[in-house]
């Protein structure tokens, strides 16, 4: 049989991925849109900073949450059923987002989010998986992946258009678009095998708490401190202004969860029960090391995205919609990136391109370094992000398929979900290393700017606080007062500082990703067995 040529995908199957890239895309914008929509929100709702921030972050935290719970349901229902029930609550729960009469109906709509996008991710990766093979397998993750990059590129600018029509079209648009992605689902993905199992209730509590509260803290830690509170917590009438700060108490109380969680699903393993999350997964050479390299790859790969349009519109002056633009740069890399890698996929192994993908990436973020200042030029600001998305576009896509090579397909979406999880805690990690290292860099060196400029300590250090405390979003009115103007370019040149430092740490950490790769070696290739290689699992179609 091994002679025997490999029958290409039908037309079905390509728009079958079609439909599932496109759901990915739907939940990686909706991660990037709300930072550019909510001026509007916080104006036309009258929220306070506090509800302004749980809108944006409510999302990620359930999404983080719920990945291995979601990921487990795959191989129990199938991952077509969990795709299409996660499109569902993702469409109703931004309608409740696009009709929000106010800030707390918006936060509560933005968590029940979360929890679609978690159940789309995981089933999508397991989809892909499923449905492709060899060759085609590279040409489809590699679709997949430049559709990652790409949304969270294009999500800013579609945030910056819609936004001059109405903030409430940003969720709006999206139940069309969650319609039509039904349809081609129904019509164009095959009935998911399904695990004859049980879900483990007991496993999932811990893991929903555990990465909820470790998604918490990373995402958290700079606003209310590390370990001494620094900003009170609040929710509703609840306050927590004490020692130790709540992200520390949150990061104890996950790694104890997180630790119950390994050792009762490593238990019932070997019991030959139905854990949450086979660890024997873990035994699996290419998925334990190709999750480490996931995990750097999202910590240095979406920490910039999270500082980059901050630079753009304080430090050079875009708008909203122009820093959108300039992020279309890394979107046409990273589509680059599918139409080279759907061609490379015969000849050139997924690590070789993820290995490929991870160069580009830092030599883009090398380039954005050079040239970071407040006077950039919009052509040399693209031509870094091209090639930054470029490298998005390859790594991306083929690490997801190097880490799922060797999984058996009854633990497809165990392993998805464990994928997933490892990106977006990367991802998170990679934001709270970065929003930290840029703000920082951005109050000490503004703070020693003014002082240069002969401000007294006392002045340097309050007008640093509020450029810093504003993420920059006061520059332009500084600048505007001409007693002022003189500080307003300082903080300029602090932000581009910033920029540039984290710049060259997110291509510093992409370099150790790069160095792991060495230590991932794919498995030969062997006939399949009959059965899925972990025990306690009967396949069956659904």
């Amino acid at each position: 049989m091994n002679g025997t040529p490999e029958a290409p995908p039908t037309a079905r199957q390509w728009l079958g991925l079609l439909a599932v890239s496109l759901g990915v895309a739907l939940i990686v914008v909706d991660i990037t849109i709300v930072n550019v929509i909510l001026a509007p929100v916080i104006e036309d709702l009258k929220i306070d900073s506090v509800e302004a921030q749980w809108i944006q972050e409510s999302y990620a935290i359930s999404f983080a949450a719920l990945l291995l719970l979601t990921g487990r349901l795959c191989d129990v229902l199938g991952a077509r059923k969990v795709f299409l029930v996660g499109l569902v609550v993702f469409g109703l729960t931004s309608l409740l987002a696009a009709a929000a009469p106010d800030g707390g109906t918006l936060i509560l709509a933005r968590f029940l989010q979360g929890l679609g996008a978690a159940a789309i991710l995981p089933t999508s990766l397991a989809l892909v998986n499923a449905t492709f093979t060899g060759r085609a397998r590279g040409q489809a993750f590699a679709i997949w992946g430049s559709t990652i990059g790409a949304a969270a590129a294009v999500g800013p600018l579609l945030g910056g258009r819609l936004a001059d029509f109405s903030w409430r079209w940003a969720f709006g648009i999206n139940i069309p678009l969650v319609a039509l992605i039904i349809v081609g689902a129904l019509c164009h993905l095959d009935a998911s095998p399904r695990v004859n199992a049980r879900i483990d209730a007991v496993g999932s509590a811990l893991s929903v708490v555990g990465l909820g509260l470790l998604a918490f803290a990373l995402i958290e830690g700079r606003t209310y401190g590390w370990v001494e509170t620094v900003e009170p917590l609040e929710l509703g009438d609840f306050s927590w202004s004490a020692n130790p700060s709540p992200v520390f108490v949150a990061q104890v109380v996950a790694a104890v969860a997180l630790l119950l969680f390994w050792r009762r699903q490593a238990a019932l393993g070997k019991a030959g029960n139905e854990p949450l999350m086979d660890v024997r997964l873990f035994s699996i050479h290419s998925f334990r090391s190709g999750n480490f390299v996931t995990l750097l790859v999202g910590v240095g790969e979406f920490g910039i995205i999270a500082v980059l349009p901050l630079w753009l519109q304080f430090a050079l002056g875009y708008s909203a919609f122009e820093a959108g633009l300039a992020l279309v740069a890394l979107a046409a890399g990273s589509f680059f990136a599918s139409g080279a890698g759907f061609s490379m996929a015969a000849s050139v192994p997924a690590l070789q391109q993820v290995r490929i993908g991870l160069v580009l990436e830092a030599g883009g973020l090398v380039m954005l370094g050079l040239i970071a200042s407040t006077d950039s030029t919009w052509w040399l600001i693209a031509a870094s992000l091209f090639v930054y998305g470029v490298g998005v576009g390859f790594a991306t896509a083929q690490i997801t398929n190097v880490v799922l090579a060797d999984v058996p397909v009854g633990s497809a979406g165990q392993g998805s979900g464990i994928q997933s999880a490892a990106r977006e805690l990367g991802s998170a990690l990679g934001i709270a290393v970065l929003t930290t290292l840029f703000f920082s860099t951005l109050a000490s060196d503004l703070r020693n700017r003014l002082g240069g400029a002969g401000l007294s300590g006392e002045q340097a250090d309050r007008l640093s606080d509020v450029v810093t405390r504003s993420a920059g979003s006061v520059i332009p009115s500084l600048s505007d007062d001409p007693r002022t103007a003189d500080a307003a370019e300082a903080a300029r040149e602090a932000m581009a500082h910033g920029l540039e430092l984290a710049s060259y740490t997110c291509a510093a950490l992409l370099m150790l990703a790069l160095a792991a790769t060495l230590f991932v070696t794919a498995k030969k290739p062997a006939a399949p067995p009959a059965e899925p290689a972990l025990p306690g699992q009967e396949v069956s179609a659904g």
